[in-house]
């Protein structure tokens, strides 16, 4: 990947503020115009430095108001364990994140369902899905403080 230079971090910064900002006023904001603002965009695209745009959806608007984090630790590790959950998780669709960390548990998954009786039910069926699972440790978010995508951009 190639070095970001100060107006392709501007760009990034702008656009992950505002992904539907017109092409002209991002160019006007950068100090370019507009075909050349539209073609380092669709380099960044290019290139994988922006990887996709998104609608942020309000999960009480779907009735998703319930956030769950749940620890995972396996009984066995190898790197077809490793695949076999990689492969399993990716299919679930409460599941919004699954992360394979360091530490005193294997994975970190956090999950957005309607209710207790959902996650009782989601959790279950994780457990076994699972190559190998062997305990497990939840927390139910009581009170979202933060949640974000943005990824501060510094300047070059």
């Amino acid at each position: 990947m190639r070095d970001l230079d100060r107006i392709d971090r501007k760009i990034l910064d702008l656009l992950q503020k505002n992904a539907r900002m017109a092409m002209t006023e991002l160019a006007d904001k950068v100090g370019l115009s507009a075909s050349p603002c539209t073609e380092r965009v669709r380099r960044l695209e290019r290139d994988g430095v922006i990887t996709g745009y998104h609608a942020h959806v309000n999960p009480h608007a779907l009735g998703r108001s319930l956030l769950v984090f749940v620890e995972i630790k396996l009984s066995a590790k190898s790197g077809e364990v490793f695949e076999r959950v990689k492969n399993e998780m990716r299919f679930v669709p409460e599941v919004m994140e699954c992360h394979l960390v360091s530490g005193d548990f294997d994975y970190l998954v956090k999950a957005r369902i309607a209710e207790m009786s959902e996650y009782r039910r989601l959790l279950g069926n994780i457990l076994l899905k699972l190559p190998a699972a062997a305990e497990s440790r939840s927390y139910v978010v009581m009170e979202e403080i933060k949640e974000t995508l943005y990824l501060p951009v510094s300047p070059s």
